[in-house]
């Protein structure tokens, strides 16, 4: 399930959202959305394996606890990639992807579409497709919000005896929320629609995409040593 929080754009460093705006350019907060599942049950599974871990270092004898070592080396970066890492960063100038591995920066110029169908992704101009991890597609939270909106039409045209009103009615402040995925993208399409309409400079350029070496390194280390480890034994 992904949620959506204010966070101020990181000043600085590789992983900017996209080129900084113009001196005169308002600023405004990003949009972060995050899988609030996700963090929880990483958070979990992180604390069991580095408490296992950590208890097999200190009370282990011979090799166990540098075999310990290596795996916690291996697993444990695995774990935040897969869990807490993930996040999609949208400001008025582009689209940030944070994924286990990756790090996308998209600029709103860039983009061709998005659709969030089994799971979100986004198109840009030139062929390629990303897929927001941050972002999971519910199709149980989709069909539940589309019987809702059903249920809300039939009783609306029931009480006014016309479809329009009943699409009037359905629009007002009880109509069901989207699901989450489709609202983001919804959110995202605004931002990009906006930086279209207002021309700015800093949502042009093309993609870039980084390699999460802080991830890849340590479990690789974590990888080769456990492979030495169990061969050597």
């Amino acid at each position: 399930m992904a949620r959506s929080e204010q966070h101020q754009p990181e000043a600085g460093g590789a992983d900017s959202a996209a080129p900084a705006q113009a001196a005169d350019a308002p600023a405004y907060a990003d949009r972060v959305y995050r899988s609030g599942g996700g963090i929880a049950g990483g958070a979990l599974v992180l604390a069991l394996v580095l408490w296992l871990g950590i208890d097999a270092v200190a009370t282990g004898g011979g090799r166990v606890p540098w075999l310990s070592l290596a795996a916690l080396l291996f697993v444990v970066p695995l774990l935040v990639a897969f869990t807490v890492r993930p996040a999609v960063f949208a400001g008025p100038n582009g689209v940030r992807i944070r994924n286990p591995f990756r790090t996308i920066s998209v600029p709103w110029g860039a983009m061709k579409h998005m659709k969030a169908r089994f799971s979100t992704e986004l198109f840009t101009r030139d062929g390629a497709k990303y897929q927001m991890w941050a972002i999971p597609v519910s199709l149980r939270q989709r069909k539940r919000t589309d019987r809702r909106l059903s249920r809300l039409e039939r009783s609306a045209t029931a009480s006014s005896g016309s479809r329009q009103s009943a699409l009037t009615f359905a629009s007002s402040d009880t109509e069901p929320k989207l699901a989450q995925a489709d609202q983001a993208l919804v959110e995202m399409r605004e931002l990009a629609d906006r930086a279209e309409e207002n021309g700015a400079e800093a949502a042009k350029g093309a993609p870039a995409v980084r390699w999460s070496y802080e991830i890849i390194a340590p479990s690789a280390v974590g990888a080769i040593l456990l492979i030495i480890l169990l061969v050597l034994g």
